[in-house]
């Protein structure tokens, strides 16, 4: 491997050593006063942990099954759009670095190296997610080719009728702003019954990202979808939202069961995972994380934020007194204050802001 990071502070510094300011804006940016973005991380540090000791943890086993597959932690690398602005390989570098890892990649229809491209780029299981962008026939048309590049399942994001603001890449000129009416988008017109008909069309396991509450989590799995992903676009779109994590306990009541849990949204260390795998989350995805590794190191620099990932689960797993994420429960978790002031990197003491911005 051609990096040597010892910390995810250490891949942040690179990443940023190695993006212009474009395509930093891009990556770290939220919404307009990206308050959902900072929710996202204070939503994680409300949460404490309640250890038990004096449990054999000498022998620990972090992974999980999902869809079939064997992940070697609960975490999956979420699709991210336009990934080559952040590295050449884009998407194929995040394919080779979930294959060497051992984890599963959700693959953005709007990312080089494209659909079929990113599916040849490496081995391993692969998740399809998919911003409409057509009408019918164009979605008739990308089905077949989902099935044929061997996706295991297909992620429809809901939560994208009307493309927000992200007022860092605007104020830096490398996003236009529209400020007249926008016409209505393909993803506009989306409904229950048009998710409903992609469903029986692509004919693979479906999952709805895009879940903020109990009711949506509800009809979600009234109408049988396999998955609910719960996420707010990492603060990407609607600004003022609540954090993921504050989002999850109810949507895990509503679901009870009938569907699997992914959540996503300020999940940058080891704990966080810990957090969300106690409070109902079947497994998590990263998208800044995943993005720092790419620009820092392109498919090294992934499969290295996700190794420092893993052992800082497994520090937390085995102080909380647990040996595999089965065993983690509500019982493991509290609620508790802050102690910091939450931003995108507030989840590493040694980072100051006026460096990395």
């Amino acid at each position: 491997m051609g990096v040597d990071f010892l910390s995810n502070e250490e891949t942040i510094q690179a990443a940023r050593r190695n993006l212009d300011q474009a395509g930093w804006d891009y990556l770290v940016g939220g919404s307009e006063s990206e308050t959902t973005m900072r929710r996202n991380r204070a939503a994680f540090d409300r949460v404490a942990f309640r250890p038990r000791v004096l449990r054999d943890v000498s022998q620990m086993d972090p992974s999980c099954e999902f869809l079939g597959h064997r992940m070697r932690i609960p975490v999956m690398l979420a699709p991210v759009g336009g990934m080559q602005r952040l590295h050449p390989e884009a998407a194929g570098a995040s394919a080779k670095a979930a294959a060497a890892f051992g984890t599963v990649q959700v693959v953005s229809s709007v990312t080089e190296p494209g659909l079929e491209g990113t599916a040849e780029a490496a081995d391993g299981p692969k998740l399809f997610q998919m911003y409409i962008q057509g009408d019918w026939a164009w979605i008739e048309g990308m089905a077949p080719r989902i099935r044929a590049a061997g996706y295991h399942a297909f992620v429809l994001t809901v939560d994208n009728a009307r493309y927000s603001r992200r007022e860092r890449p605007i104020v830096g000129r490398s996003t236009p702003a529209n400020l007249s009416v926008q016409r209505p988008s393909p993803g506009s017109a989306v409904t229950w019954e048009m998710a409903e008909r992609i469903r029986d069309l692509v004919g693979l396991p479906f999952a709805v990202k895009g879940i903020a509450t109990a009711e949506d989590a509800e009809m979600a799995v009234e109408r049988g979808f396999d998955i609910i992903w719960v996420s707010n676009h990492g603060g990407r779109q609607l600004d003022h939202g609540l954090g993921g994590l504050d989002t999850l306990p109810e949507i895990v009541t509503a679901v009870d069961g009938r569907a699997k849990i992914v959540l996503d949204g300020g999940i940058v260390r080891g704990s966080d995972v810990v957090k969300a795998l106690a409070m109902g989350a079947d497994c998590v995805a990263i998208g800044k994380l995943q993005g720092w590794g790419l620009a820092a190191g392109g498919a090294d620099g992934v499969q290295r934020a996700l190794e420092i990932l893993e052992d800082e689960m497994l520090s937390a797993m085995a102080l909380v007194g647990v040996t595999t994420p089965d065993e983690l429960d509500a019982s493991h978790v509290a609620a508790a204050y802050p102690v910091t002031s939450a931003h995108e990197m507030s989840a590493w003491v040694n980072m100051p802001l006026d460096r990395i911005r």
